[in-house]
């Protein structure tokens, strides 16, 4: 009797007979959800022929199975030029988007890696990501269509009245602080964004797998799009190189930095610009509470003290954060 095993359906298990029909890739053998991610659904697949990431792309803003295409392209063509990336496989029919039932699947290689805190990196480590996020815009510049044809150019800063309105709306709870902070800056409401680019547009440390030292794979490119690049690069210091206290890394994120201007040809005064649009975006932003309070939605609620001190520390070291950027 075969020893195969498949575990038993769990909450929200993908239809593992009708999408591995659909690729070369041989029958189930194990499907374990990954924890990791907030938007769609991933599983730990493992069948008669390898060892599989299975991604159902569940998000309805990310779910557009022509947006999907579009992102499993830019990744195909990032790993021709060494960008370390998980391009899609094919199914038999050559596409690389499988509906099922309404829903949008993808099958990815397994890479064998784990996530690295920006705390976790050496300073020499933290240049190599400040590189790596440059190569990948760079990249992307290279692959993708230009950017003018495809977007109207990056939004308008947020506008303190309705952040007002906002904080009136969900709980008050630890917001009256930055209801001050913003009534004390809403005079420095900056322009509209720089140069914009092709972005991976969620690049975190849940979005890096690390195999020893060396980063191994970039996933999860269902934010890709046109956005203002240097402010991506400014987001992902703040995620990967904020400390429990709500604080930054500052030595880290300088060496990231400078090594991140190298690689993307950013100037330091579009790092700067970029430092006062995200300090402004973040000082305005309660995502996590949208999440809680509009969605009933628990999973980000860990991140919320961090983030709720980290919006109030970098107002008040306002300078120092800029000049970790630009030196």
């Amino acid at each position: 009797m075969s020893q195969l095993r498949v575990p038993p359906p769990a909450p929200h298990a993908p239809p593992l007979r009708a999408l591995l029909s659909r690729y070369a890739a041989g029958s189930a053998v194990t499907c374990e959800p990954v924890e990791e991610g907030l938007l769609n659904r991933g599983y730990r697949l493992r069948t008669t022929r390898g060892r599989y990431f299975l991604k159902h792309h569940f998000d309805p803003e990310t779910a557009d199975p022509a947006a999907i295409g579009r992102q499993h392209r830019a990744t195909l063509r990032l790993a021709g030029l060494g960008v370390p990336v998980a391009p899609p496989l094919p199914a038999r029919d050559g596409r690389t988007v499988v509906l099922v039932g309404g829903h949008a699947f993808a099958l990815h290689p397994w890479i064998d890696g784990r996530h690295r805190h920006g705390g976790q990196l050496t300073p020499e480590q933290c240049g190599r990501l400040g590189a790596l996020l440059g190569a990948v815009h760079a990249g992307l510049e290279r692959v993708m269509p230009a950017h003018g044809r495809t977007a109207a150019g990056p939004a308008p800063a947020a506008d303190p009245a309705d952040t007002f309105d906002l904080i009136d709306a969900l709980a008050r709870h630890r917001l009256l602080e930055r209801r001050t902070l913003l009534e004390r800056h809403a005079h420095r409401r900056p322009p509209r964004g720089g140069a914009v680019g092709w972005v991976h547009g969620d690049f975190h440390p849940f979005n890096l797998l690390y195999r020893g030292d060396a980063p191994a794979a970039i996933v999860d490119w269902d934010r890709l799009g046109v956005q203002p690049r240097a402010e991506e690069a400014v987001r992902a210091a703040a995620i990967f190189f904020v400390r429990p206290g709500g604080t930054l890394d500052l030595p880290r994120v300088r060496a990231y930095a400078r090594a991140y201007r190298g690689a993307a040809a950013a100037t330091p005064s579009d790092l700067a610009a970029a430092v006062h649009r995200v300090w402004w975006e973040r000082l305005n932003d309660f995502w996590i509470l949208r999440w809680h309070y509009e969605r009933a939605d628990t999973r980000a609620d860990d991140q919320f003290p961090a983030t709720a001190a980290l919006a109030v520390w970098r107002t008040r070291e306002y300078d120092a954060v800029c000049d970790a950027f630009v030196a």
